[in-house]
């Protein structure tokens, strides 16, 4: 119960950290009645005498076994809330936590109104952790970072042994990586998870891409396949790998988006500034497209961007309010570096990523062309500038997709992750944002040929 004084020979008490160590881990003070050396005379200090404290074990409030829910979801930001509820859709009982309890509120109003769907709320950590089944599965989703870290700590302060946390956020993998090896000391299983699809597809199928152990995966796996998307392949969810491997794809897979991303704003330029195409004639073109083997999500939405009508000002198209001037949320730059350090070319994706830096240094742009004449352009067949645009971007959008998959190989490889790319390109088919008609071929490949 108590910790024995301990004699330091030159008459200190040890460092404060080694005291704020054992409170925070073990609970106990210091015993202030300690002995210390003055030459060799051997003196004992004047304090305090009392039992040292220990801080109260953490408890959960009680909650009828009927009452429980299958799985938990903290982080009620639209696209948890989108994702819980489409959990609640699949039939399994939910309950979800947040920092500010009205997204709380929000979130089981929404599962009343979408048709009492299976799903309550918590008001804090302990309540939440009380009302899952064991062994209980966690999926948080909040932003990246140190709050994912503080979300962890609060939840594990209450989970046993045997329980699981998901972080579906897109993290940087080497922190899943230390965050699998912290809860390990606790016996807590952890999995790093990508999810893509935005907010519908949250809510109504994304792309899932888990990974950590395999009995982790296990605990989890009827409910991420019957909650992600589904093709003729079967659900876009499917074990990937140890800890780490989930989010290295995910990453990969936002690179690889990046990439198609500025393929097609490429072909936009081109078209506009080059053939004086219009908006409507542009949307019409890629919609066209969209019917050929160009099909995806992101050629579909680039139409339907285009014909959009501004209906603030009632005048022209959104495309032309928009400001030539965009961000990042950084997985393009860790793909990046992660291609630097594997040794893999990426040159599609890491042009990309330039125009990015470039288009976000609007100020500059503006002063340069002041100084820089434009090109002149030379008159051109428009019919077949279309055609040859049309052949550029399929072959581009291939580069674009085997960049990425030779990082991912590359990494699996040194990681020792044995990732299959035949599934990791399947589960790409459906739901998330780089879908394409040309991913089955791909994986078909990958299946025939594991080393292609």
């Amino acid at each position: 119960e108590n910790i024995r004084p301990v004699k330091y020979k030159q008459g200190g008490r040890g460092p404060q950290e080694a005291d704020d160590f054992m409170e925070k881990v073990a609970g106990y003070v210091r015993n202030e009645d300690y002995v210390f050396y003055e030459g060799d005379v051997a003196r004992k200090s004047e304090g305090n005498t009392e039992k040292p404290r220990v801080n109260p074990k953490l408890s959960l409030p009680e909650v009828a076994e009927e009452d429980k829910c299958d799985v938990g979801l903290w982080g009620l930001a639209v696209m948890g809330q989108n994702f819980a509820l489409n959990m609640a859709s699949h039939g399994f009982s939910v309950c979800v936590g947040n920092r500010s309890a009205p997204k709380v509120d929000l979130t089981v109003q929404r599962a009343k109104d979408e048709g009492n769907l299976p799903l309550t709320g918590a008001k804090d950590t302990a309540e939440f952790v009380a009302k899952l089944k064991k062994p209980r599965k966690v999926i948080i989703l909040v932003q990246a970072g140190k709050p994912v870290d503080d979300t962890i700590a609060q939840l594990a302060a209450y989970m046993e042994p045997g329980d699981l946390i998901i972080d579906g956020g897109n993290e940087w993998f080497p922190n899943s990586i230390r965050r699998a090896k912290s809860l390990e000391t606790k016996s807590i299983h952890f999995m790093g998870m990508g999810i893509s699809g935005g907010e519908e597809g949250a809510r109504n199928g994304p792309s899932l891409m888990p990974g950590g152990p395999k009995e982790a995966y296990d605990m989890v796996e009827d409910i991420l396949t019957k909650c992600a998307a589904k093709t003729s392949t079967g659900p876009c969810a499917g074990y990937l790998g140890p800890v780490g491997s989930g989010n290295y794809v995910k990453m990969v897979h936002n690179g690889i988006e990046y990439g198609d991303m500025q393929l097609i704003a490429e072909v936009y330029d081109v078209l506009n500034n080059c053939l004086g195409m219009t908006n409507d004639e542009m949307a019409k073109l890629f919609e066209e497209w969209n019917s050929t083997e160009l099909n995806s999500y992101l050629i579909e939405i680039t139409s339907k961007i285009l014909s959009k009508k501004d209906d603030m000002t009632g005048e022209g198209h959104v495309i032309d309010y928009v400001l030539d001037k965009t961000g990042m949320k950084g997985t393009g730059k860790w793909t990046i570096q992660e291609a630097a350090e594997r040794a893999v070319a990426a040159p599609t994706i890491s042009g990309s990523l330039d125009a990015r830096v470039l288009s976000a240094r609007k100020e500059e742009r503006e002063y340069a062309s002041t100084i820089l004449a434009a090109p002149i352009l030379n008159k051109a067949e428009k019919e077949q500038i279309i055609d040859d645009l049309r052949a550029a971007l399929y072959a581009s959008k291939v580069c674009s997709y085997a960049q990425g998959l030779s990082l991912i190989r590359a990494a699996s490889s040194q990681f020792g992750w044995n990732i299959s790319l035949s599934e990791c390109v399947r589960l790409w088919t459906g739901g998330c944002i780089i879908r394409a008609e040309l991913l089955p071929k791909i994986s078909e490949a990958f299946t025939r040929i594991p080393t292609f």
